[in-house]
């Protein structure tokens, strides 16, 4: 609901003092849950699995219950006063400091991580610069979060239709995806490439179809002290952008750079990104019918429920055909070589699942292989 100017302010006590608690929980949960993964076998896969089922979780709980407790409004109204006269201004604000605080919840349960994750990865990645970082990201996810967060809030408060709330939950999924390549640049340090560099891209790019027709430049993130070797593509139609990191461009040779980055022009083909975004949406609009006036709440939730289990599966075969597109260009086995020393590089242990996650838009690395090097044996089978 959005805050009646009449209203009297918040207290902020009660809510900073929880926020204080859940930073203290975040903590000792980041320093224990690190170096619990650092013992473990696989400890880079297990460092992601507690930054996604742990770090995350808990800041996205924390925005619920500062959410509850009113915590963005009370700061706000101690910053600037109970209210702007300006309702947009006023719930602006009150989002960007509720997201803000959750975030830095996130943030002090991924500091304790950072030591460990540099000792199992044998990386040059300082905690300070690393924090740095991540808030600073943090920081501009706040303010994306609440400028998109807002109109819905006010149309929440009013009255909005379900039909209005889900088309705008539509057109913003839209924006986000055609704008994500500034946003990026925003909240990253990105170079263009430059001398040996750009030739070399381009001539990756001319070799792989990732040329100007499917994606507008190219941009280079420096991850030098970080080791984390990507490329990936960003934006929407004449949006898109190519980002590889610095990393990216020293640790593979052109033979295992084409091979991957040809897996992302199978996904720009195959719409991977759209399809997951797309599974978010088409869960999303039936939830919010859902809880809207007079929405039968059961079948809408069970629809729902459908949606996404459907979309993610969808999303899933968005990757399969990404796959199979860098096979075409240059040999399965090339790119089940390209995949694997990616995973080496990054001091992986490849997963694998006998049944897919139906709740995952992902397929496990180590299964992508398999099937990659099945596709080569069954086309040598034919040739032979």
């Amino acid at each position: 609901m959005v805050p009646l100017q009449s209203s009297p302010a918040p207290d902020l006590g009660p809510p900073l003092a929880f926020w204080l608690l859940l930073c203290l929980l975040a903590l000792v949960g980041g320093a224990v849950g690190s170096a619990v993964a650092r013992r473990l076998s696989n400890p880079v896969g297990k460092y992601r699995m507690l930054y996604v089922g742990a770090v995350l979780p808990l800041g996205v709980l924390a925005y619920g219950l500062l959410s509850i407790l009113d915590l963005g409004a009370a700061v706000r109204a101690t910053l600037v006063g109970a209210a702007t006269g300006v309702a947009a201004v006023d719930v602006f604000l009150a989002e960007f400091l509720t997201m803000a605080a959750a975030g830095t919840v996130a943030l002090v349960g991924y500091a304790p991580t950072v030591r460990g994750v540099r000792a199992v990865r044998d990386i040059d990645l300082g905690t300070g610069r690393a924090v740095a970082r991540m808030a600073r990201w943090l920081l501009g996810a706040s303010v994306v979060f609440a400028l998109a967060f807002t109109p819905f809030r006010l149309g929440i408060g009013s009255g909005t239709s379900t039909a209005a709330v889900g088309v705008g939950v539509v057109t913003l999924v839209v924006v986000v995806l055609a704008a994500s390549p500034w946003a990026i640049a925003a909240l990253r340090s990105t170079d263009r490439p430059a001398g040996d560099d750009a030739a070399r891209i381009a001539r990756l790019r001319e070799r792989v179809g990732l040329g100007a027709g499917l994606v507008r430049d190219v941009r280079v993130l420096d991850t030098d002290d970080e080791g984390t070797a990507n490329a990936f593509v960003r934006g929407l139609g004449p949006t898109r952008r190519l980002f590889v990191t610095s990393t990216f461009l020293d640790a593979f040779d052109d033979a295992d750079a084409a091979a991957l980055l040809g897996v992302q022009a199978g996904r720009v083909r195959s719409r991977a990104l759209g399809r997951r975004l797309g599974s978010v949406v088409a869960a999303a609009v039936p939830l919010l019918a859902a809880f809207g006036a007079g929405g039968p709440t059961g079948p809408l939730v069970a629809v729902a429920g459908v949606a996404l289990v459907g979309g993610l599966w969808y999303a899933r075969r968005g990757i399969v055909a990404a796959d199979d597109h860098a096979a075409e260009l240059f040999g399965a086995d090339a790119v089940a070589d390209a995949f694997e020393r990616y995973a080496e590089m990054h001091s992986m242990e490849l997963s694998r699942r006998r049944v897919p996650n139906p709740l995952s838009a992902n397929v496990p690395l180590g299964d992508r292989i398999d099937r990659l090097r099945e596709r080569a044996a069954g086309s040598d089978d034919g040739e032979s």
